[in-house]
């Protein structure tokens, strides 16, 4: 019997695989296990309940086991939805052996605006290696010809450490607005759960033993409250979307015990190229909070803060020099 059209998984310690051979047309979808972190971005934006939140595991307050996905191959439509809202970029989508998403070549997805750039003239470069190895992804290299730093912008995850490690020679846009808080005291005693899990520095274990958070480096991917031992609750609400003259009525979510939560990650709003869809609407209402009027961290003050700069690998040597 003939496999064309059937969407056929593969599943391997490091990933998941999905293919799908038609007439004229492969279809690839990778989920990369190693760079995903189980944020539930994934499963909030799929519209088939394709992408299953696959728990971490916990042992005396230490992540043992992080959190992670699975595919429901028979639900997936390769649409390619999480691919654009990843993170981690740790989705991959391939037609033809090309990168190709089909939700932002039919205009149903926007492209996120985010980048990370790099002003040489403004840089020390006796910092090179410290900003090297303070890359969470690695995605910073050494350009030895031209005498420079590159970046891997597909692998970027606009984290902001190379801000702060270059002193402001990198510039770096990040996709969602929003905010991260930690309440300590409100913490399960012993549990460095979140720290673990989290793919920056902006929730880390300082020199003393203790949880700390560096909020600018906060990429807003939420995984810290989906280890957390107290759990986010949530009650369902309804709202009207318009698109194309079109309205209805769907069911979202919200976080209904706030002031309980240990580590609390809001997204406000994301930057992304104009689109009008019913698809992008519904789906970033899942994922966003209606608080436009907040504002984000300010890059200037946070390139004055010494607590930004401790938090890094070597920065609180860094500090001492001065």
């Amino acid at each position: 019997m003939s496999k064309r059209g059937l969407t056929q998984k593969t599943t391997t310690e490091h990933a998941i695989t999905l293919e799908r051979a038609m007439v004229t047309r492969h279809y690839v979808m990778t989920w990369d296990l190693d760079r995903c972190v189980g944020c539930r971005i994934g499963p909030l934006v799929c519209p088939k309940e394709a992408v299953l939140h696959v728990a971490g595991e916990i042992v005396d307050g230490r992540l043992t086991k992080k959190p992670s996905v699975d595919i429901d191959a028979e639900k997936c439509v390769l649409c390619g939805m999480c691919e654009v809202m990843c993170p981690k970029n740790a989705i991959t989508l391939t037609i033809n052996g090309e990168r190709e998403n089909p939700m932002q070549a039919y205009e149903a997805f926007p492209h996120l605006v985010e980048s990370t750039k790099f002003a040489k003239a403004q840089f020390d470069m006796r910092r090179r290696q410290f900003v090297i190895d303070n890359c969470p992804t690695g995605v910073i290299s050494y350009d030895e010809e031209e005498k420079t730093l590159v970046v891997d912008q597909e692998h970027c995850i606009r984290c902001r450490q190379c801000e702060v490690a270059s002193d402001g020679a990198f510039a770096v846009v990040q996709p969602w607005e929003g905010k991260v808080e930690l309440r300590r005291e409100k913490c399960v005693e012993g549990c460095l759960a979140c720290a673990d899990v989290c793919p920056t520095r902006a929730l880390h274990i300082d020199d003393d033993g203790g949880l700390v958070l560096a909020d600018y480096y906060c990429i807003k991917c939420g995984a810290c409250m989906q280890v957390c031992p107290i759990k986010a609750e949530y009650e369902d609400y309804e709202v009207m979307i318009e698109s194309q003259g079109v309205t209805k009525t769907v069911v979202h979510q919200r976080l209904a015990n706030a002031d309980d939560l240990p580590v609390l990650v809001e997204r406000w709003r994301v930057k992304h190229t104009p689109v009008q869809s019913a698809a992008w609407i519904e789906a970033v209402g899942k994922m966003a909070d209606d608080k436009a009027g907040q504002r984000e961290l300010d890059r200037k003050r946070a390139l004055k803060r010494r607590d930004l700069l401790k938090a890094l690998v070597g920065g609180k040597e860094l500090l001492e020099e001065k």
